[in-house]
């Protein structure tokens, strides 16, 4: 809208079969320019302009936001590995 574009992607990363080592990442996006990041690893929001900052600032003060974040390894990320990785498994 007006030339402006906002998206947000979230990802999971794994190289084990076992999942010890996934990651999160939860990338907030304006004008294809990440500007606020979540990764489980860092276990915090990380700002990359100064609108960034502030609002991984903001967020980070949030401990209700922080704590769902950190949860999304095992409610989102493990969850469906472990279907996908039944399925890869079932065929073959």
């Amino acid at each position: 809208a007006n030339g402006y574009y906002y998206s947000r992607w979230t990802k999971c990363i794994w190289s084990s079969h076992d999942l010890s080592d996934m990651v999160y990442i939860d990338n907030y996006i304006f004008n294809k320019d990440v500007y606020i990041q979540f990764n489980s690893t860092v276990g915090k929001y990380v700002g990359y302009t100064e609108h960034g900052v502030y609002n991984a600032q903001r967020f980070n003060n949030n401990t209700g936001q922080l704590e769902g974040e950190r949860g999304q390894v095992e409610r989102y990320c493990k969850h469906n590995a472990e279907i996908d990785q039944s399925t890869i498994i079932g065929k073959s």
